[in-house]
């Protein structure tokens, strides 16, 4: 690493500008959440009573508890469902494995709050197939409560660890295979002895964010955990409850999150640089054909996953296109629910568009800079900068919009209910994305292009715009397009931050299901579901590939 270097130059200030943005939009936001948790609501003087409070009643910690327990069970079925499914689809020839692995990629980038909806709408207490099923005599299970959040989460959450052993089975060479096969090594025995320890560090990774994603996930448990409390919930709770004061207790709670997901950052990433290596894989595992009943069986199980998972996407749009009448849908076709939106809810639509495009607009900007930055132009400072962009990846939304109030709900930097706060909010929190495109690409450029414009008599600046930014331009935008579909879905950072004329469709088709106006939920869903699909079609046509890299 080259030490710091202040020389004034066009890179110098975008760095310093950078710097000063991210000091004052994300750790002086963290710091000041820190600084409310300790802070007593009354008399304003320093106090761990926000924290003994949360630990001597059960209400609270039985939170945390539940919060450990379903992400843990959640990672746990993830990485049973999605290694076996990536391990089949990467050593046997499936049937449609194209449009499978499209599915499976649509069904991890939906929000889980949409799944939890359309669950209710399938096996709530008036839902379709409950009242198939007790018209036959049979009782089905309560999607409410802690078995539906683990089903639907878990169905969202799967295919990061499908993507991850994918990655990792296509770097593995068939000849550590052929080899542990003539020492007398049978199949099961092979993949606990050769494919495991292989992809472990990888599986790991991808646990971790299984993980994350579980334990910060609001949508879901507020939809249907009916008294089953998770972390998000509580705090978001807390902090309603405690606005008109200073929201203290939400605020330790929160820095009880950012706490617990940091420690859990940081032990993964000491596990996985330990035990992490290099592979160079000369050969690739070939697809290979299945047999007789085992071939069926494998089709089946990875047929019944993936509609599993796709079935929350296609119960929103057959039921927007039905007759409702009140909470209930009828046996008919109507756009009467695309209606409704259209003269309702209109202007949530356009606000996503809107501040979506705002959003990705600076993202691209800062993400080219700063991945640049971090490969280019690297100091102390950049390293630093480019570690800070990382943080927001492990920070759930909830408390990102609680840090973000809690700092600006003042002068005289007044942002609260205001656009700028959400904007603000989306690119600290969905900026990594394109970030870590931008430097993969940039990774892959050779400096001699630059150099050679320079030669010529181009500044360095001009270069950059003219060349290298030209260059990067392919790996930006399939980034940009990533960030931008986590943002047009952002719920629990917006569910904080909007106001009135500042909602989004993810927060409408929440208030909407909360007022039991299902077939505007519907219709707004498809919607936000659509562009979804939309978006991920121009990423492949972009990046070229069929695969999302998390």
């Amino acid at each position: 690493m080259t030490r710091l270097k202040l020389k004034l130059d066009f890179w110098t200030i975008i760095t310093l500008v950078i710097a000063v943005l991210f000091s004052l939009f994300l750790i002086y936001p963290l710091f000041s959440l820190f600084i409310s948790g300790f802070k007593d609501a009354v008399s304003g003087a320093f106090t761990f009573n926000n924290f003994i409070k949360f630990f001597q009643k059960k209400y609270y910690y039985q939170g945390l508890i539940n919060s450990f327990m379903i992400t843990s069970l959640v990672t746990v079925l993830s990485v049973l469902i999605g290694a076996p499914l990536a391990y089949l689809m990467t050593a046997y020839k499936i049937k449609g494995k194209k449009l499978i692995e499209i599915l499976i990629i649509i069904s991890l980038m939906s929000p889980p709050f949409i799944g939890a909806y359309s669950w209710v709408l399938l096996s709530g207490r008036s839902g379709v197939l409950t009242k198939f099923f007790e018209s036959i005599g049979i009782h089905m299970p309560s999607i409410y409560g802690f078995g539906g959040i683990l089903l639907v989460l878990t169905l969202k959450l799967y295919p990061f660890i499908y993507l991850y052993v994918s990655g990792a089975l296509k770097k593995v060479d068939v000849s550590l295979s052929e080899a542990a096969e003539s020492l007398g090594c049978n199949a099961v025995k092979k993949v606990f002895t050769i494919m495991l320890p292989l992809i472990g560090p990888t599986l790991l990774a991808g646990s971790l964010l299984v993980f994350m994603n579980a334990l910060a996930d609001f949508g879901t448990p507020m939809l249907i955990g009916e008294g089953f409390n998770v972390m998000p919930v509580m705090i978001y709770s807390e902090f309603i409850s405690e606005v008109g004061g200073q929201a203290n207790f939400s605020a330790a709670m929160a820095t009880l999150m950012v706490f617990i997901t940091a420690l859990l950052f940081l032990g993964q990433k000491y596990i996985v640089n330990k035990k992490s290596f290099t592979m160079s894989s000369l050969r690739p595992i070939q697809p290979s054909s299945f047999k007789g009943i085992r071939g069926i069986l494998a089709h089946a199980a990875i047929y019944f996953v993936v509609l599993l998972a796709i079935i929350p996407q296609l119960t929103v749009f057959i039921t927007s296109f039905l007759e409702t009448k009140g909470s209930r849908f009828i046996a008919a076709f109507s756009m009467e629910s695309y209606k409704q939106v259209v003269t309702t809810l209109w202007k949530s639509i356009t606000n996503t568009y809107l501040l979506g495009l705002a959003a990705i607009l600076l993202i691209v900007l800062l993400g080219m800079f700063i991945a640049y930055l971090s490969t280019r132009k690297k100091n102390v400072l950049t390293s630093i900068i480019d570690a800070t962009t990382m943080f927001p990846y492990i920070l759930p939304g909830s408390v990102l919009g609680i840090t973000l109030l809690l700092a600006f709900n003042k002068k005289p930097l007044l942002l609260s209910g205001t656009i700028t706060i959400m904007i603000i909010a989306y690119i600290v929190r969905r900026l990594p994305y394109t970030l870590r495109s931008s430097a993969a690409i940039l990774y892959q450029l050779s400096p001699s292009m630059e150099e050679a414009s320079i030669s010529l008599g181009c500044s360095p600046v001009k270069t950059f715009f003219k060349v290298t930014a030209v260059m990067m331009m392919p790996g930006v935008l399939a980034g940009a397009i990533l960030s931008w579909i986590t943002v047009i879905n952002e719920l629990s950072a917006s569910i904080i931050l909007y106001t009135g004329s500042t909602k989004t469709m993810s927060v409408a088709i929440y208030t909407e299901v909360v007022r039991s106006s299902y077939g505007t939920a519907a219709a707004i869903s498809s919607i936000l579901t659509a562009t979804t699909i939309i978006s991920l079609l121009i990423f492949f046509k972009l990046s070229g590939s069929r695969s999302v890299s998390v």
